[in-house]
């Protein structure tokens, strides 16, 4: 009987370390760079749907910060592989429910944007992020002609700069908890 115990507190034990960790809702900011690569040919896609932010949710003005990823922009500008098309920076919960947050820049015609997206955002041990972006060119009525997608998923490491790399049209994204303490940098020299 007292080994029959003893097992049942192991196993208790076991499957308490080796089953995932619930992740409540918590406060991150997030960052991200769409950049189009120079180097590798446009790809035209469809246009953009119409109803491109369908079921997103869209970020707050208050939720925006200023972007900290501002080297990182200056050294993609310096170069001529890369074109930055848009940087935002901006704070939201997240969990382990998908947060979807539609993303624009330019201005709007007949509820289009020359950039827009929507950014699809899911908490546990790395972080899925579904990123899908349209880079609109509109005619002179204000209709959408022709646009470049990406279309993108991945699983990201929270507080590191991660690319997602769509072809012609990239995206740099950062996840940054603002609750969690920040990781430590590794040494540089191993002690013995």
């Amino acid at each position: 009987m007292r080994l029959f115990r003893s097992l049942t507190l192991l196993t208790t034990l076991i499957t308490a370390l080796v089953a995932p960790t619930a992740f409540a809702d918590d406060l991150y900011q997030i960052e991200m760079i769409l950049v189009r690569q120079n180097a590798v040919p446009a790809i035209d896609s469809r246009a953009a749907p119409e109803d491109w932010d369908a079921g997103a949710q869209r970020i707050n003005t208050d939720s925006f910060r200023t972007p900290s990823m501002n080297p990182e922009v200056e050294k993609l500008t310096a170069s001529n592989d890369y074109t930055v098309l848009l940087h935002k920076a901006w704070q939201q919960n997240l969990g382990e429910e998908a947060t979807k947050v539609a993303i624009s820049d330019g201005k709007e015609q007949f509820g289009q944007f020359p950039i827009e997206g929507t950014l699809n955002v899911k908490l546990g041990r790395f972080t899925d992020v579904d990123a899908e972006f349209w880079v609109n060119q509109f005619n002179s009525d204000g209709l959408v002609t022709a646009s470049e997608r990406l279309k993108q998923e991945s699983h990201t490491k929270n507080g590191q700069l991660n690319f997602l790399d769509a072809g012609h049209l990239g995206l740099l994204i950062k996840i940054t908890s603002l609750t969690a303490p920040a990781p430590r940098e590794a040494p540089e020299v191993v002690p013995d």
